[in-house]
């Protein structure tokens, strides 16, 4: 890299990072004036506060604004550097814009690469501090401790088990039934009144059971007090938490997200999608870096509040379009790993043909 590369990139650098701790401290300082009220009601010292709560979040308002910022800064150097006519003047020298665009390209991809490993590994672990804080003292004890109805899922290639509702304190449901299915044929059905998890045995325990048994000869049916079984999922596979996608690490999600397949949930789509982002939004970063750089490079009438203004209806664009191709995917038939990269095909387009309208 030439001096004129290091130049560029320093303000690129030195711009992103000025403006996203800038915002994080707003971000921060607003957050905490809003749960002022739920803090004092948890009964926790400051230190204990900003340890159990904001180091999660923290790097997740980072991380949930991170293309943007970049793309703002982008515009906001680019444009200054624009007004100040030194493109101009490199122009003028016999660089040419694709030659011009390397630091740019440099800058994206570090900014990007930083993104995606945070996205696997950090981030995860901050939104686990997050949640767990807000359902320790945030959330009220009955949307901690209530029960969830109607619970249904595959338990291998062959079985599908069901209960009516389960209870997370107790750990225990009711109304449980179990089919084992070869060909188009039921060849084995459980009913019981009760089931609960036994700490001691690490097993489940039925009670009230009803087994039948179907093969070629006719059916038998047998009557069971109590019993115990091992099934492939355990009490914390029951409880439904918003947050179990987002503090996953990129390995522990492909693991759940395999199990879910097998289940049949309902949350595949959701998995698949959080697994998908986290690869595709890095990408955006580097994509957003050069369309912030083809468009402030230009001097215009009007300066950098054009730019800044275009670059916010560009953000616009890009945010409606991301969740568009979201809700389509999981309220749709669309794939959730084609909806998490279709903004990226978009406007890897629009960086294209931003490029080669542009002066050279």
């Amino acid at each position: 890299m030439k001096k004129l590369d290091r130049y560029i990139l320093g303000k690129f650098l030195s711009t992103f990072f000025f403006s996203i701790v800038l915002l994080t401290v707003i971000s921060t300082v607003i957050d905490l004036s809003e749960r002022t009220d739920d803090f004092a009601r948890s009964g926790l010292s400051s230190t204990e506060i900003v340890r159990q709560y904001y180091f999660g979040f923290v790097p997740y308002i980072m991380a949930l604004l991170f293309p943007l910022f970049v793309f703002i800064s982008v515009i906001f150097f680019t444009s200054k550097m624009a007004n100040q006519s030194e493109f101009i003047a490199i122009l003028a020298s016999g660089v040419s814009l694709r030659r011009i665009l390397l630091p740019y390209w440099v800058g994206g991809l570090f900014l990007g690469g930083l993104l995606w490993l945070g996205n696997r590994e950090l981030i995860p672990v901050a939104n686990g501090i997050r949640a767990n804080f807000d359902l320790k003292y945030l959330r009220s004890p009955v949307m901690n401790s209530g029960s969830s109805n109607a619970y249904y899922m595959r338990v291998d290639s062959f079985s599908y088990c069901g209960m009516r509702y389960y209870d997370t304190v107790s750990r225990s449901g009711g109304s449980f039934f179990l089919e084992s299915v070869h060909g188009n044929r039921v060849t084995y059905n459980l009913r019981a009144d009760n089931i609960m998890w036994d700490t001691s045995k690490k097993a489940w325990r039925l009670t009230g059971v009803v087994e039948r048994r179907l093969d070629s000869l006719g059916e038998t049916v047998t009557y069971t007090p109590e019993l115990h079984r091992s099934f492939s999922f355990r009490p914390g596979d029951l409880r439904r938490d918003d947050f179990v996608q987002s503090r996953l690490t990129s390995p522990e999600l492909r693991r759940l997200l395999e199990l879910e397949k097998l289940r049949g949930s309902e949350t595949v789509k959701d998995l698949m999608m959080e697994d998908a982002k986290r690869d595709s939004t890095p990408v955006a970063v580097v994509i957003l870096t050069l369309i912030g750089a083809i468009l402030a490079c230009r001097r215009i009438r009007g300066g950098s509040g054009v730019h800044l203004a275009l670059g916010i209806i560009i953000c616009c664009v890009f945010i409606l379009t991301d969740r568009f191709s979201t809700i389509f995917s999981t309220k749709g038939n669309l794939d959730p790993y084609v909806a998490a990269w279709v903004p990226n095909v978009i406007f890897s387009g629009l960086t294209w043909w931003l490029y080669r309208t542009a002066p050279k």
